[in-house]
């Protein structure tokens, strides 16, 4: 079983979070065209962001275990903070920096394991400085929370229903490779489900999972012949046609919500796949610039365009996560 496939694609996702972080959550499009025109390299954020929602996002830790906000808190309540503003050019967003970590730790154990994994994400989250995001999403707020009041680490996950649940899947596959597809399907669904048990998120994981292992099993395979093999419930090509003939942001954006629920965003993510198979570097900006949850959909984009290793070097080399010196430290 060649697995490169899972290697590249985990790294496709880490570009596209990382090209889209400057704009992520941009609704307002012209607004996005206004303060950064056309990306398309590594950019740092900067404030203002026009369509934060900071100024009226709220949180607080009912346990001193539970400030994951910490320096960043004084930033909550103020208008126009960007979601990333610390972030440089090149760097991962919150849930793709955990999904980095998480590679690095199936790295280092030789396995997956669910209990060594949320001991990290306790350990990571806790710690000073271990991540530069100002907005922390609902998900790690809630499982704070509940592991306050005392709620066994296991059941602290919430009904989330936000395509960020799906930022670990090509992280893990690639971390554990030479698995049977129904032990890893079996292992992402109880990943996912440790902060995301909303069950057409765990779906989406799990259609995810098949579709890079219908590529690594079989070689030459299209992801349109994937999509129908596997991705029906989220995949119409009747649509996909149709679509296609429109721009990218009035499908998402007047047909499917350029949002994070997981409903529409996994079907843009899989259109805008389907549609730049053959252009997967415009792929990747394309769903760049159609705002909105860019850097979610980059789990979906990004693993499915960058499966084959065919992105720009250039952004390759850009990121600030390399998984080549993960591999070169397990075998030093």
């Amino acid at each position: 079983m060649s697995t490169s496939t899972f290697s590249h694609a985990f790294e496709g996702t880490l570009i596209a979070d990382a090209l889209s972080m400057p704009v992520h959550w941009y609704y307002d499009r012209d607004a996005l065209e206004r303060d950064y025109g056309r990306i398309e390299s590594f950019v740092a954020p900067r404030n203002p962001h026009p369509d934060s929602i900071l100024w009226r996002s709220e949180y607080t830790a009912p346990h001193p275990d539970a400030d994951i906000l910490r320096e960043q808190g004084q930033y909550w309540g103020k208008r126009g903070v960007h979601y990333h503003q610390f972030l440089e050019a090149g760097e991962n967003t919150l849930n793709f920096r955990l999904a980095a970590s998480l590679f690095e730790l199936v790295m280092a154990d030789g396995r997956y394991n669910a209990d060594a994994w949320l001991a990290r994400y306790v350990g990571n989250m806790t710690t000073p400085g271990w991540h530069k995001d100002t907005y922390i999403e609902e998900y790690h707020r809630a499982f704070f929370t509940n592991r306050a009041y005392g709620t066994p680490l296991r059941r602290c996950g919430i009904k989330d229903v936000h395509i960020g649940g799906l930022s670990h899947v090509a992280a893990l596959l690639a971390a554990s490779p030479g698995q049977a597809v129904d032990d890893a399907r079996l292992m992402v669904k109880k990943h996912v489900a440790l902060t995301h048990q909303d069950p057409g998120v765990i779906q989406a994981a799990d259609v995810l999972v098949r579709l890079l292992y219908a590529f690594v099993d079989y070689p030459g395979l299209t992801l349109e012949e994937a999509l129908l093999d596997e991705a029906n419930d989220f995949f119409s090509l009747r649509l996909a046609k149709e679509w296609s003939r429109l721009s990218d942001r009035h499908v998402i954006g007047k047909i499917l919500s350029p949002a994070c629920y997981i409903k529409d965003a996994m079907r843009a993510s899989l259109y805008l796949a389907w549609k730049y198979e053959e252009a997967p570097a415009e792929g990747i900006l394309a769903n760049l610039h159609v705002g909105g949850d860019n850097c979610h959909r980059g789990a979906v984009v990004g693993a499915l365009l960058g499966r084959n290793g065919d992105l720009p070097q250039a952004w390759k080399s850009g990121l600030k996560f390399q998984l080549a010196d993960v591999a070169s430290s397990r075998s030093a």
